[in-house]
């Protein structure tokens, strides 16, 4: 279904016409990620603007989320030229807005709205933050097996030896302490439990001890380790400089694999709205 969308002030509103009034239909509901950023309050739409760069990450980050089944591209003509456009499903809509700038009168509205349809379903997703904690995760996995494999390949025989100096060098205590004091099992790692921004200081933390140890070419699990703690050192002094929280004192947070299993259940709950908008049109 389409319309004229011009004049329209607001989709997400409650008033008529609405968001569910736009909705195209070929096989399955979805709306145009070139429609829907414009509704969000965005001048300008781009492919690979943030909102839908940190949503597609968030698909991408959870193997049983298919993210073709909720960002399908296509060339669309807009204006008589042709651009990248994404046909976005109900699960990819609430991803975007999400994602976006709240500051907007119409992504707070739009995050509201959906807030109407998962709000049974999801215990543990409160925020924007706890979302972004799924891509930032996988992220610093990723960074970890780089920097595992640089390291041993730079001499470190003992990696848990040289991943503590890690640690220590941003916490100014070893990771048993650290599980001790924010009441994490020993058998798991505390990364699963970091919010977004204890997950970045650790980002980056990985991130520059592998470029320094490729930099400056250094060898040997002694000097392997002292780097590891030097530049946990150099993250800490940051934090403190620019007045940031030390991440010691940051609050666990719920498992990363509970939001997981909201957004999956998300899914399921926005396909019941599809699901139920297809039977109205067929009355």
């Amino acid at each position: 279904m389409s319309g004229d969308i011009s004049d329209i002030d607001s989709y997400f509103d409650g008033k008529h016409p609405t968001f569910e009034d736009f909705y195209h239909e070929n096989g399955q509901i979805y709306w145009y990620a070139s429609d829907f950023i414009h509704w969000l309050g965005y001048r300008e739409y781009t492919p690979t603007m943030p909102p839908i760069n940190k949503a597609m990450s968030v698909c991408l980050s959870i193997p049983t989320i298919i993210t073709a089944d909720h960002f399908r591209e296509e060339v669309r003509y807009l204006g008589g030229r042709p651009i990248k456009d994404f046909k976005l499903s109900r699960f990819a809509c609430y991803l975007v807005s999400m994602n976006a700038d709240v500051k907007k009168t119409q992504v707070a509205k739009a995050q509201a709205y959906f807030a109407a349809f998962t709000a049974s379903v999801q215990e543990h997703v409160k925020s924007y933050e706890d979302i972004e904690r799924v891509p930032l995760r996988k992220d610093i996995s990723e960074r970890e097996k780089a920097l595992s494999s640089t390291a041993k390949q730079a001499g470190v025989v003992r990696y848990d030896f040289f991943s503590n100096k890690g640690y220590m060098g941003l916490y100014n205590m070893p990771i048993h302490k650290i599980r001790e004091l924010k009441g994490i099992p020993d058998s798991e790692t505390p990364l699963d439990y970091m919010g977004a921004e204890e997950l970045g200081a650790n980002i980056f933390r990985i991130t520059q001890t592998n470029a320094k140890i490729k930099r400056e070419n250094i060898r040997g699990q002694n000097a392997l380790e002292q780097t590891a703690l030097q530049v946990g050192r150099t993250v800490r002094k940051a934090i403190q400089e620019t007045g940031g929280t030390m991440p010691e004192n940051l609050p666990p947070e719920v498992h990363v694999k509970r939001i997981k299993s909201d957004l999956k259940k998300t899914i399921k709950e926005l396909d019941k709205a599809d699901r139920k908008l297809i039977q109205q049109k067929k009355k």
